[in-house]
């Protein structure tokens, strides 16, 4: 992840306008600007580590907010903790060196993304080890926060997860309402396949199997099976292998920790989970900052 670029520095700005405003009142009151400190990013937990790059991204861009924020700073981490490592609880993810007026109001915007961006990665873990041995992979979906998608999409990669559609240009996903909008099945499929560009899969929603039929006839080059059954997606699977052509096939719907093995032994190449970005928890991480000696 290149975290030098316009979309991450934009992120950044926001979060510090939105977190500093005007100033940081209580550490201009009670901390001298010329005081250096250390401050220390553990894991409180069991996790996969994400988004350590968002440390350097803070501290450069708190320069302009503060003028001791331009004071030279030193981020170290050990050669073996890096994004999409999974660490074990009470394990220092990094070290900061800086004054300690600029890590106190950082220190929550940096853990407010670290502790997201890990969240997400560690939950993608365990949704890729609950079908480790099958064919299966896990993808992320279109379900993220706003401004986010794309770190949020990179959690997902650190945590053994594959990323679908990054935003709508990205694929033709022909789902209920465009069926229904467009005039049915065999019509959008018709005026896809004639229009696409160039390149470009064409993918539709089924929720059965007389959908999947109308579909497979009408030329469509790749299925969703939404909201159907572990059952229901094999049977689903074995009509799609019967087809002369490859067509991958995917499952999305009602799917959680508990039944996406059941999902991915019925021979399904993908199964979507909007949970990965949607919902997963915050991974608990601290800073420690104590005075340098």
């Amino acid at each position: 992840m290149e975290w030098k670029n316009q979309y991450v520095e934009a992120l950044v700005d926001r979060a510090l306008r939105e977190d500093i405003a005007t100033g940081d009142t209580t550490t201009r009151l009670t901390v001298n600007p010329s005081l250096r400190a250390t401050a220390t990013i553990l894991a409180r937990q069991d996790m996969v580590v994400c988004g350590l790059g968002c440390t350097s991204a803070f501290l450069d861009r708190f320069a302009s907010y503060d003028s001791g924020g331009a004071s030279h700073y030193e981020v170290v981490s050990h050669p073996e903790i890096f994004d999409g490592v999974q660490v074990r609880n009470g394990q220092p993810l990094a070290v900061i060196r800086h004054h300690a007026q600029a890590l106190l109001s950082c220190e929550r915007v940096i853990l407010n993304l670290l502790q997201h961006l890990s969240g997400i990665a560690t939950l993608t873990r365990r949704y890729a080890d609950a079908i480790r041995g099958t064919s299966a992979r896990v993808l992320d979906t279109r379900k993220t926060i706003p401004g986010l998608r794309m770190l949020e999409k990179y959690a997902v990669v650190c945590g053994g997860g594959t990323n679908h559609r990054l935003d709508l240009s990205d694929g033709i996903l022909i789902k209920n309402n465009h069926i229904a909008l467009g005039g049915g099945i065999r019509r959008v499929l018709e005026k896809s396949l004639a229009a696409r560009p160039s390149g470009k899969r064409v993918q539709i929603e089924v929720r059965s199997m007389e959908e999947l039929n109308e579909a497979l006839t009408a030329g469509a080059e790749a299925i969703l099976l939404d909201n159907m059954t572990p059952e229901q997606v094999a049977a689903c699977v074995q009509r799609i292998r019967s087809e002369d052509r490859w067509i991958p096939a995917e499952a999305s719907g009602g799917i959680v920790l508990e039944n996406i093995r059941a999902y991915a032994e019925t021979g399904v190449d993908f199964i979507s989970v909007g949970a990965l970005t949607h919902s997963a928890p915050a991974a608990d991480i601290s800073m420690r900052i104590v005075a340098a000696e």
